[in-house]
């Protein structure tokens, strides 16, 4: 591609086409991006099948990934994506695996037990299958298993019969499926999961069944697994904290597990074996809160609030429960300790439990097979830890997906570019995102032909750190994002930057560093908002604003050599239409009351840091 016509796409935000779009975007180093979902739940996993996922197994995710067709577990409609994925994690709970399957269809080594009849007793009726899993769910938070019916040999069989499909459905170069699996750890009933992948496939997988949360609710005591387990059978794994928003301050403390000041041996160890959080999913976003970031206006994004009903108090937000508040945390605890526990990268993913991975706003089928309609969306969640009731399907969003940037579409250079973070986060659409920094990039460089080859050889790409800068010299950043060709256009790209102060003590600011055409920053960086097109009478947009793809060279003005920083990209979209205004629009109704009728899509990428 030409620097004229480049220029020209800058200057008038004029659509290059998909091919054109995703050549420049894919460019350098031999890496190419791939989108998937690392978070998927079927009908084994405890709370599927008892919110109506009696259908949709793992040969069902997967096949779906794909893109054929499959039959929605709740309202039995069929269901397609538009596009594939390139890779899926079937990420079933390890707690219970398969064990509501075997209770509801009859298998008498369960349903002839006293728990067993018990259980059936209180959720055999149509509708009442919750009820189940509102106990089992308990019996989790109280770390004692059902014992009755936690049989392993059903535990086993499930394990094995899911990874061998996965093994059936891997195809290299073509489709990945990684195998994984979810530690439901909850202690004190506060939500600290984790997803675990490997690398290897099931010859390997078969050797172990999944560590729970009834093994051990201590993180610490999953890495500990992790590592002897490996070491034992050849296995390379890696845990992905997800959905940090709802985990009442548990998941990025600074003290461990016991309520010791974090040391720099569990530093070490923690960003060993959790490199990457999932920061978007079904259940809102885990960037930031706007009580949390009050300077940031994009900051209200996917927050999930858990409860819509009078007199019901929402807990206020709590640094420990979201990722910027966390690489804050992580620089001052490496200042202490000399280890940063917090140096991750960032990936979305879904959570969903239908099998069915989908963050298409205008197909969301929803997250449960319970609340796949824009009817059954409305329908009240009773039950659980939580007072109140939940209209769960409007709380929940369409959202998201891992982009990974990769030398080939396999289980292993995924993995090991998850391992290294050159991986980012988008809330569903598939916008492409580079990010690099170094030294030594001149703004020409933003419109190079070449661009991510002069990004790699000018510094590190995301998920890459710096050391102390050369006398003189200030940091600088390449970014570049490209949109989803099938989505919307893109209002601007931000540079997210938090550092340490002589004190010890870390801060935040965002920069807005490019805008789409015809929008300038004022004398303090604010920029003019980029407008709407959302009909909402009929839940429609144009791309009559925004542009297709922005690229810019950014230096860092408020540098200082001496403050250990990282900086991380986000590129947001125009606004397009939620989920919830479809679904109003399809019911005749207007948009509903206390829900947001659009969405800013947007994407994220793993940090850079600088270290001195």
């Amino acid at each position: 591609m030409s620097r004229e016509l480049l220029s020209l796409v800058h200057a008038t935000g004029i659509l290059l086409g998909t091919l054109s779009v995703t050549a420049w975007a894919q460019s350098g180093q031999g890496t190419q991006v791939y989108f998937g979902d690392t978070h998927v739940h079927s009908s084994y996993s405890y709370d599927s099948y008892t919110m109506q996922n009696r259908s949709a197994d793992p040969d069902v995710a997967y096949r779906f990934a794909k893109g054929q067709p499959a039959v929605h577990p709740g309202f039995g409609g069929r269901i397609q994506l538009e596009r594939p994925l390139d890779f899926l994690v079937v990420a079933d709970h390890a707690e219970y695996l398969g064990i509501t399957a075997a209770l509801f269809s009859g298998d008498e080594r369960v349903a002839n037990t006293a728990t067993g009849r018990r259980l059936l007793e209180m959720g055999g009726r149509p509708g009442q299958e919750r009820l189940v899993l509102v106990e089992m769910a308990r019996s989790m938070h109280r770390n004692e298993p059902f014992e009755e019916i936690n049989l392993e040999p059903i535990i086993r069989s499930t394990w094995e019969r899911s990874i061998e499909i996965a093994d059936r459905h891997y195809e290299p170069g073509v489709f990945t499926s990684l195998i994984g699996w979810e530690w439901s750890g909850f202690p004190t009933a506060n939500s600290i999961h984790r997803v675990v992948l490997m690398r290897e496939g099931a010859d390997v997988a078969r050797q172990f069944l999944p560590f729970s949360t009834f093994h051990s609710e201590r993180p610490e005591d999953l890495w500990r697994w992790l590592e002897q387990t490996g070491e034992r059978i050849g296995a390379t794994f890696l845990a992905i904290p997800h959905n940090s928003n709802i985990s009442s301050g548990r998941m990025f403390q600074d003290v461990d597990s016991d309520g010791r000041p974090i040391s720099g041996e569990y530093a070490r160890t923690r960003i060993r074996w959790e490199p990457i959080v999932e920061i978007t999913q079904t259940k809102g976003d885990s960037e930031t809160h706007p009580q949390l970031s009050p300077d940031d206006e994009f900051a209200d994004f996917g927050t999930y609030e858990r409860a819509r009903l009078p007199g019901v108090n929402i807990p206020p937000p709590n640094a420990a429960e979201y990722a910027r508040a966390a690489l804050r945390r992580g620089l001052e605890i490496e200042a202490r300790v000399g280890a940063n526990p917090y140096k991750f990268g960032f990936i979305g993913s879904t959570d969903i439990h239908t099998g069915l991975s989908t963050t298409d706003e205008a197909a969301y089928s929803g997250k449960l097979g319970v609340e796949g309609t824009p009817l059954t969306k409305t329908a009240p969640l009773q039950g659980g830890n939580e007072p109140g009731t939940y209209k769960i399907g409007r709380d929940f969003e369409a959202a998201g997906l891992a982009g990974v940037w990769a030398g080939e579409n396999t289980r292993e250079a995924l993995f090991d570019a998850f391992r290294r973070k050159e991986v980012y986060a988008t809330s569903g659409p598939r916008i492409h995102l580079r990010f690099f920094g170094g030294w030594d990039y001149a703004p020409e460089d933003a419109e190079a032909n070449d661009l991510a080859d002069v990004g790699y050889r000018g510094g590190v790409p995301m998920g890459g750190e710096l050391a102390r800068a050369p006398a003189g010299r200030t940091i600088t950043f390449l970014v570049h994002a490209a949109m989803d060709p099938l989505g919307a256009n893109l209002d601007r790209i931000q540079i997210v930057k938090g550092w340490l102060d002589g004190d010890g003590t870390a801060h935040e600011r965002v920069y807005n560093v490019v805008l789409s055409v015809g929008r300038s920053l004022d004398a303090d960086g604010h920029a003019p908002p980029v407008g709407t097109t959302v009909d909402l009478e009929t839940a429609t947009y144009t791309n009559s604003i925004g542009s297709t793809q922005l690229s810019a060279v950014w230096e860092d003005p408020d540098f200082d050599p001496d403050a250990p920083a990282f900086y991380y990209a986000r590129a947001i979209e125009i606004p397009t239409p939620r989920h919830t205004l479809f679904d109003a629009v399809a019911l005749g109704e207007p948009p509903f009351e206390g829900y947001k009728a659009t969405i800013r899509e947007r994407a994220y990428s793993s940090p850079i840091w600088y270290s001195p």
